[in-house]
C-alpha cells in the first residue's frame, strides 16, 4: 500500500483505519512515514519505532553542545589515524 520510495505518503484519516495493519507493516518495512490527514486539519505522522527512536536519540545528540561539530571532525579524520579505543579491564 505504501510505496517504497522515500516520499512521504498522504492518507485520509478513515482509510488508515481500514488499513491499519497493513500502514503499520509497510511503515516497519519501507521506512517511510506516512501522514495521516483528517477533516479539520490536525494531522499525525506514523513512523517506524526504529525511525521514531533514530530521531529522538538526533535530537539529544543536537542538544549537547559541540557535539555536531565533533561528530564531523571526527568524520574528516582519516581511518589509519584513528586510535583503537581499549578500556581499561576494571570494575565499574
Amino acid at each position: 500500500m505504501v510505496k517504497k520510495a522515500n516520499i512521504m505518503t498522504a492518507i485520509t484519516a478513515e482509510k488508515a483505519h481500514e488499513k491499519f495493519f497493513q500502514l503499520l507493516s509497510d511503515v516497519n518495512v519501507s521506512n517511510v512515514p506516512v501522514i495521516i490527514v483528517n477533516d479539520n486539519g490536525k494531522n499525525a505522522v506514523l513512523v517506524s519505532e526504529d525511525d521514531w527512536n533514530s530521531l529522538q536519540e538526533t535530537l539529544y545528540l543536537y542538544s549537547i553542545p559541540g557535539m555536531v561539530e565533533s561528530i564531523i571532525k571526527a568524520k574528516q579524520e582519516p581511518l589509519s589515524e584513528c586510535k583503537e579505543y581499549d578500556p581499561p579491564n576494571e570494575e565499574w
